[in-house]
């Protein structure tokens, strides 16, 4: 899966534990198992596919005190990306 991959090459998972993805045990930010379950993102924002990809975009622009940083990803990318967290159960 591309987004899978794409998760693998930002490193999310220095941060956060990520199910599917090797090496992803990061303990810094939330786990990100069942994430495709969560009512929310960051506990603030409704967790929909087109917000989920606005957040690994630029998750500043939702949530301006956010410990999350800006990695460079693509809109393009973050779709991918969002398709694979979502499918986490």
């Amino acid at each position: 899966l591309l987004g899978q991959r794409l998760i693998t090459q930002y490193q999310c998972g220095s941060c956060h534990a990520i199910p599917g993805v090797a090496a992803a045990r990061g303990r810094i930010g939330p786990s990100l198992q069942a994430f495709g379950k969560r009512s929310y993102i960051a506990g603030r924002i409704p967790n929909r596919p087109d917000a989920l990809a606005q957040w690994l975009v630029a998750p500043a622009s939702l949530v301006s005190d956010t410990a999350m940083p800006s990695m460079g990803v693509s809109r393009e990318e973050a779709r991918h990306m969002a398709a694979y967290l979502g499918q986490l159960e």
